[in-house]
């Protein structure tokens, strides 16, 4: 336990002005609920079969230490020194501002469509509640000649076609298939057909919106309680559909897929590259959402701590769900006599096509339809809560004087937008215009991202400053291994997964559908719309400056005079943690000292310092201490 962190009741507020979880539950549940999103349970499982099964365990396990566990910890830090959202907190060197506006474009780019999955979870929820799962059916005006129904008769699999015959003259297409692209989609013949609104899509995309916005009209105090429930029931579903599927007849086909390792594979630089994209996007790094949760933490809460059990959590969670997927894909592949290959499938295919359909083969299928649905809610929920808290917290702590006040109208506003701007894709074309974001709105940016973040906290504000800055947290400096990691392993797995992604890129598909030019070429400029914010931010801010070229690049890379923790008791703290350094006794002998090495705040080495602008704390003397005070 840091120290000083129990030094306040729980449920009293730390930072009166910007407020604080309730309790230390909030926060981890809510960051586990960030991190284990759709992709642990429709992505994970695919790339570990297609990799060499147990095999990829290893390069994956590797890229969470080497990379995702220092990056998250890093960023987790940042967050809860100085209680600030995305973009205000690069104060730090505000040259970096840009990466912050970056990361809030990212987010709220990814807000628009993953609300849209939600939308899709909503109304496969609803149409769970009936005797027979619609999407077994072959007769329905949605369905086509080709049209499949599957049936174990003493058995043997026999597969039917609509008129009830035996039908080998023509491909099968599975019934939930159909009724994935010919009722839920209604899918176009391109993106430039965009059709109608689905009015019943629209009406789910609008709950969807409606459970984000109330779940986060009061913020961290409304959604830090609702994760109690969305963050907890994934587990239990994926607890009971594990037990249930492990005792299904082939369920050992299935995990056999799964994790046989094929060793041979470790040599292919494309697992490794996977392995290394799979752990950046679980966690949930570069997208603002770890510094903004965190920014809500008490100053001396374990932070550390807290990164351990999140980012383990949430890799122990992808493994387990690959069992749980592979136990019933091992099932369906047993009852359609067919290799499992050929059901397995990743993101909306696996949760929206064979999954329903391997639900469908259970007894009892309604019920479990409901659990897996709910599942697919609860998980979309979570990650959808911390990214639009990103924004808002970005937004309003901008201009905190004008908008803390007005938070439920910023919220409002803010939804409202994300459903008009999400309508698009509920059309008939709305499938493509998904598939485009997707793409394209959170793929090499974040990698840009997040180099660029290293650089600045690690090389341009200084790691020695950085571990002082945890210290005067925690009451101890990270360990060897992080700084190690945040100086060369780090930087260097990011560049190689930047290097990676650019030599395998592919223009975005759907199935067997090419996108027309002016699709890629809007995709590419989303992309980089929100990695060309930085180099311009970072422009604006040295042309602020006063000066030379490199007097105004220097002036503009410093931190400005109001970074540091929120509360000035935490700040005088921090002068304590500098100053211990040089053994000093007074803060303006440290004043007096010469910057070293980059150990000291710039800031700090003036006789003055100015107090944060979203607080109202007045500084008596040099850096708020008297010069006699002994430390």
């Amino acid at each position: 336990m840091g120290r000083n962190e129990v030094s306040q009741p729980a449920s009293t507020d730390e930072n009166t002005d910007r407020g604080n979880w309730t309790g230390k539950l909030d926060f981890i549940l809510s960051g586990l609920g960030f991190a284990i999103g759709l992709g642990n349970v429709w992505r994970f499982p695919y790339l570990c079969y297609r990799n060499g099964g147990g095999a990829f365990l290893i390069p994956y396990v590797i890229m969470l230490a080497c990379a995702g566990l220092p990056l998250f910890f890093m960023e987790l830090s940042f967050g809860q020194f100085a209680s600030l959202g995305p973009i205000t907190i690069w104060n730090v060197s505000p040259i970096f501002k840009g990466v912050g506006y970056a990361m809030v474009v990212v987010s709220a780019l990814v807000c628009i469509y993953y609300n849209v999955i939600i939308a899709w979870a909503l109304y496969y929820l609803f149409a769970s509640f009936t005797n027979v799962l619609p999407w077994t059916l072959c007769n329905q005006w949605w369905n086509t000649d080709q049209c499949g129904k599957t049936f174990g008769v003493n058995g043997t699999n026999v597969t039917l076609g609509v008129n009830g015959t035996n039908s080998t003259d023509f491909t099968r297409v599975s019934a939930s298939h159909e009724f994935w692209t010919h009722k839920v989609l209604q899918l176009s013949s391109g993106i430039d057909k965009m059709g109608t609104v689905r009015w019943d899509l629209a009406l789910c995309l609008l709950l969807a919106w409606v459970i984000v916005g109330a779940c986060l009209i009061k913020g961290v105090k409304s959604s830090g309680k609702v994760v109690y429930f969305t963050a907890t029931f994934p587990f239990v579903v994926l607890i009971i559909l594990f037990f249930r599927g492990v005792t299904l007849e082939g369920a050992e086909r299935g995990i056999r897929f799964y994790i046989i390792p094929e060793w041979s594979r470790l040599s292919e630089s494309k697992v490794w590259g996977d392995a290394a994209i799979q752990i950046f996007y679980s966690l949930g790094l570069a997208f603002g959402s770890l510094a903004t949760l965190s920014s809500y933490n008490k100053f001396h809460n374990n932070v550390m701590r807290d990164a351990l059990i999140i980012a383990v959590g949430n890799c122990c969670t992808s493994i387990f769900s690959g069992f749980v997927i592979f136990s019933i894909i091992g099932h369906m592949s047993f009852m359609l006599d067919v290799p499992v290959d050929k059901v397995a499938d990743e993101g909306p295919g696996l949760a929206f096509v064979a999954y329903p359909e391997a639900i469908s083969l259970l007894p009892i299928s309604t019920l479990w339809a409901i659990l897996f649905f709910l599942m697919l809610l609860t998980l979309g929920l979570d990650s959808q809560f911390a990214m639009m808290e990103t924004v808002i917290t970005a937004v309003i702590d901008e201009y905190p004087e004008y908008l803390r006040p007005k938070k439920s109208i910023v919220v409002l506003g803010l939804c409202v937008i994300g459903y008009l701007l999400a309508l698009p894709q509920t059309t008939n074309a709305g499938m493509y215009w998904l598939q485009l974001l997707d793409w394209y709105s959170a793929g090499f940016s974040l990698m840009v991202i997040s180099l660029c973040l290293v650089i600045a906290i690690q090389y341009v504000y200084g790691m020695k400053r950085f571990c002082k800055d945890i210290k005067t947290m925690l009451g101890f400096e990270p360990p060897i291994y992080f700084k190690v990691c945040w100086v060369a392993i780090t930087p260097a797995l990011l560049l190689f997964i930047l290097i990676f992604n650019l030599v395998q890129f592919n223009p975005v598909t759907y199935g067997d559908y090419e996108y027309p030019n002016w699709a890629e070429i809007m995709g590419l400029l989303m992309g980089l719309s929100s990695c060309l914010l930085i180099p311009i931010v970072a422009v604006i801010q040295v042309c602020r400056q006063k000066g030379s070229l490199l007097e105004r690049i220097k002036a503009a890379a410093r931190p400005s005079r109001d970074w540091g923790p929120a509360l000035e008791d935490h700040r005088q703290e921090m002068l304590k943690v500098y100053a211990g350094k040089y053994g000093v006794e007074a803060p303006l002998t440290l004043i007096d000292t010469p910057n070293k090495g980059g150990d000291l705040p710039p800031d700090y080495t003036t006789a003055t310092t100015l107090p944060r602008n979203d607080i109202n704390v007045p500084y008596s003397v040099a850096n708020g201490l008297p010069v006699t005070t002994k430390l």
